[in-house]
């Protein structure tokens, strides 16, 4: 299941220069999630060229029911999911990567910026979207239930009253949470971190530190900020830790 991030072009951004490298063709070398001696290799080519079907996939329909326009796809990545929502409704694709932003515009993403997810109100008025997408769990770079709450009512200041959201996270409380590289424990309930890093040919990028929420913490975080949880939908595997979550505003 997708664990993507944005990171930020600030230092080094192995990331997304890995990514941009496979979209051009120059990759030879794979891009690695590392936390301390433990290494997996990043699978791109799944994660970000895969095609986005709600015809054919059961799991993109379920989104892309959530979804109206105009959209903002928040850590767009290479573009996967705009390129087929652009085509139903007006799509706006973020990245606060820049060499993702350029594989997005490449690959005909129309409307692909550099921006923050962190950073919403300084980069979009009040109401401008009707939903938003946030696919790759990077809510947990949040870091914490403040930081979470924080985002969710930016993310409502800058969608409509009537607006919907689809998030994504891994689930603490789930025993497969225990096979996520840079998986920590937590002793409060419904919590735990995540901690990795990137490493692409001679780049390491910079530490990556994410809070796991359950959804009944989700639910915690949404109270007061505009938004409530809608609908969670998890994979087939009682043990996954992997979870999507409809928002919607009462």
């Amino acid at each position: 299941m997708v664990d993507s991030v944005s990171l930020s072009m600030t230092g080094h951004d192995p990331y997304g220069r890995a990514i941009r490298d496979h979209h051009e063709g120059e990759r030879e070398e794979p891009l690695l999630d590392v936390d301390g001696a433990e290494t997996r290799e990043h699978p791109i080519e799944l994660f970000y060229f895969d095609e986005f079907d709600p015809a054919e996939d059961s799991d993109a329909k379920w989104i892309a029911e959530w979804l109206d326009g105009p959209l903002l796809d928040i850590g767009a990545g290479a573009g996967q999911h705009a390129l087929y929502l652009q085509e139903r409704f007006e799509t706006v694709a973020i990245d606060v990567s820049e060499h993702l932003v350029a594989v997005m515009r490449d690959r005909g993403v129309a409307d692909a910026r550099v921006a923050d997810m962190f950073s919403l109100r300084e980069s979009f008025e009040r109401d401008r979207f009707g939903s938003a997408l946030a696919n790759g769990t990077q809510l947990g770079l949040a870091g914490s239930m403040r930081g979470l709450s924080e985002f969710l009512g930016d993310l409502a200041h800058v969608t409509t009253p009537d607006g919907t959201a689809v998030v994504d996270a891994h689930d603490p409380i789930r025993d497969g949470v225990t096979d996520i590289l840079g998986y920590r424990s937590d002793p409060t309930p419904g919590l735990a971190h995540r901690t990795y890093h990137f490493e692409y040919e001679d780049d390491v990028g910079p530490t990556l530190q994410f809070r796991l929420f359950s959804p009944d913490r989700l639910r915690e975080a949404a109270v007061g900020t505009g938004w409530e949880v809608a609908e969670i939908r998890r994979g087939e595997d009682d043990a996954d830790a992997y979870y999507r979550a409809a928002l919607v505003k009462p």
